[in-house]
């Protein structure tokens, strides 16, 4: 009698072609009380687009740095790269309005 061979456990990070942890983000989600919103492969997602705007910045700021004769990336070549892409400059801006506009006081008992 022949055994079934058992297939072979991949996992989520290999089969995304990630490098971000997967497990901080999973914690994230369940801290916040997310997870209960949120499908299994959301961490994967998010995972993926942190992992694209990192690889795009280091990018820019590695060319920054090269444009400024110097091999090492430094946070001021981020800073630069953010401040010079319009679409950064608008994923990282400061929201200038509050979320809450006026902070409600404890009710007294």
């Amino acid at each position: 009698m022949e055994e079934k061979k058992r297939k072979e456990t991949i996992s989520r990070i290999t089969r995304g072609q990630l490098q971000f942890s997967l497990d901080r983000i999973e914690r994230f989600f369940r801290d916040g009380n997310f997870s209960q919103r949120l499908s299994a492969s959301a961490p994967v997602f998010l995972a993926g687009v942190l992992e694209f705007l990192t690889s795009n910045i280091l990018d820019l700021a590695g060319r920054e740095a090269h444009a400024n004769g110097t091999r090492l990336i430094t946070p001021e070549h981020v800073t630069q790269v953010v401040q010079n892409n319009d679409q950064l400059r608008e994923v990282f801006k400061e929201h200038e309005d509050p979320v809450v506009s006026e902070t409600p006081e404890p009710e007294k008992n």
